[in-house]
């Protein structure tokens, strides 16, 4: 297994948490509400977990995590999220664009901590990238720029692909945006989108299972906080019928997609420990700059590439950054 180590923002000069600041807290024991939405970001979850460790944090003792599984339903984050602001959460951390302005929506003074692959100042969150000047600040990543790139490789890794299957929420304004990119670069590489709406879980698991009704060569996953939640569905339901799919981000390339292109939901989730540390320790998200991270992987899973009966060409795995055997 190969990996390009990603470029991360805590580095050496990133000092643990002073001990007396934790100290201070002990009696108290700030909770921190995390909203996730599936499998997906739960890994980033355990990242979080991690990065709060190596800055000297032990869970239960200088904090408690409040964690909602929404499962892309974003009606669900926003009861979430009021309920955790209600209940006096010191932050809320939320992984995706769509999710974190339901948050957002739902609440009034709670600090937010955003992981997200969506210009946080074109969103509506942010000010500037410098001086976010709100509630929100957190870690941004590459994720729609990526789309055409993600394309082209789908169609290196599968020449014979032609129609490609594609589920996103239309009431979702960034899947609209995301959709917009896919089905022009769907225009530049000649491929022909299936498109399916969706709009909540049951919904997807319907349309996953009939994916052998499309008859199209492969499935593509775009940024679209609904279908995140349920990718492994997704996943799952394809590999049934042989059929490839591109993914976002790597976790879910290391758990049965054939190959995708992005960054690693853990890693980003460990960045993200040092905005809550900072946040806990009295900073005001508005003060801290939002960090970019511009350092996307190619992961390939041969081990499904041989279920499906897909020969993987050398010059895809050469340049591959992680290779599931």
């Amino acid at each position: 297994m190969r990996r390009r180590q990603f470029i991360t923002l805590f580095g050496r000069a990133t000092l643990l948490w002073p001990l007396g600041v934790w100290a201070q807290q002990v009696n108290e024991v700030p909770r921190v509400g995390v909203i996730v939405q599936g499998d997906a970001h739960l890994v980033g979850l355990s990242g979080l977990r991690k990065g709060l460790a190596e800055l000297g944090a032990a869970e239960g003792k200088q904090f408690n995590l409040a964690v909602r599984d929404t499962q892309g339903n974003l009606k669900a984050a926003e009861g979430a999220a009021a309920e955790l602001e209600r209940n006096g959460v010191a932050v809320i951390v939320s992984f995706g664009m769509s999710p974190i302005l339901a948050v957002k929506r739902a609440t009034t003074t709670v600090p937010m901590v955003y992981v997200g692959g969506t210009d946080p100042v074109a969103g509506g969150l942010a000010n500037s990238v410098a001086k976010p000047g709100g509630r929100v600040t957190g870690v941004h990543h590459l994720q729609a720029e990526l789309t055409g790139k993600r394309l082209e490789l789908f169609r290196e890794l599968v020449p014979a692909l032609r129609r490609v299957a594609i589920f996103y929420n239309p009431s979702n304004p960034v899947a609209q945006s995301a959709m917009g990119l896919a089905r022009d670069a769907a225009q530049i590489f000649g491929l022909d989108l299936v498109e399916r709406q969706v709009t909540s879980p049951e919904e997807i698991r319907r349309e996953a299972e009939g994916l052998s009704r499309l008859v199209v060569d492969g499935y593509y996953f775009i940024s679209d906080a609904t279908i995140i939640g349920q990718q492994h569905t997704i996943t799952d339901a394809a590999n049934r019928i042989r059929l490839p799919t591109m993914a976002l981000e790597l976790d879910i390339v290391r758990r049965g997609a054939l190959a995708g292109y992005g960054l690693n939901y853990g890693e980003l989730g460990r960045l993200a420990a040092k905005f809550v540390q900072r946040i806990l320790a009295g900073d005001r998200p508005g003060d801290l700059p939002i960090e970019d991270i511009s350092v996307p992987a190619l992961g390939i899973n041969l081990k499904t590439a041989r279920a499906i009966g897909i020969e993987v060409p050398r010059d895809i795995l050469v340049r591959a950054d992680e290779v599931i055997e």
